[in-house]
């Protein structure tokens, strides 16, 4: 009897060496797995740039409405109502679109000088990061007074990740702000 003997398959050693190099070759899925790669980076720097854009959209809105409002006291129309503090905060807000919380996040703070060369300011922040309403005053002056308005607006960061890298407030906000330094004009009250 005759033992049953298995065909031997052999591969040619071409064939062999060529399993490998044409799995290298073989490009299904490559796409997507660049993708996977490149999609982090990507979307990171997305983000950051929306993050950035919107901030400076902001702080800009934030510049237009003090320096209309600060016509008001540059005029002598604040001086000539009577302005306090909080009556001008809201004239401040009224030209402020929807995207700002004024009641709790924006700060005024408006002094006089006796000349330009003597304008000077402490840090709006304290050494923990936090900003102190209180440290503000509202003093709009008289006519050709020298008058410096600071209004601060702490801006939330909208992602996780990228806003992180942008605030500068120890609540994780963005501490935006704008100044109009100017003499009042020569008004008769």
């Amino acid at each position: 009897m005759t033992a049953f003997r298995r065909p031997r398959v052999r591969v040619p050693r071409r064939l062999a060496e060529a399993l490998p190099a044409r799995f290298v070759r073989n490009e299904d899925g490559v796409y997507a797995i660049e993708f996977a790669v490149v999609a982090l980076p990507f979307f990171f720097l997305l983000f950051m740039i929306f993050e950035v854009s919107f901030t400076i959209f902001a702080n800009q809105i934030l510049d237009n409405a003090v320096s209309d409002a600060a016509r008001l006291i540059r005029t002598g129309q604040a001086q000539q109502q009577n302005f306090s503090k909080a009556q001008f905060k809201k004239q401040v807000c009224d030209r402020l679109i929807g995207l700002f919380d004024c009641n709790k996040y924006l700060y005024i703070d408006v002094k006089t000088f006796p000349n330009f060369g003597s304008i000077t300011f402490a840090k709006p922040t304290d050494d923990e990061g936090k900003i102190d309403d209180d440290a503000f005053s509202y003093d709009d002056g008289g006519a050709n007074d020298i008058v410096v308005v600071r209004v601060f607006y702490e801006w939330p960061t909208l992602t996780p990740l990228t806003g992180s890298q942008m605030a500068n407030l120890a609540n994780g906000r963005r501490l935006l702000s704008s100044v109009e330094a100017f003499r009042n004009e020569p008004f008769p009250w």
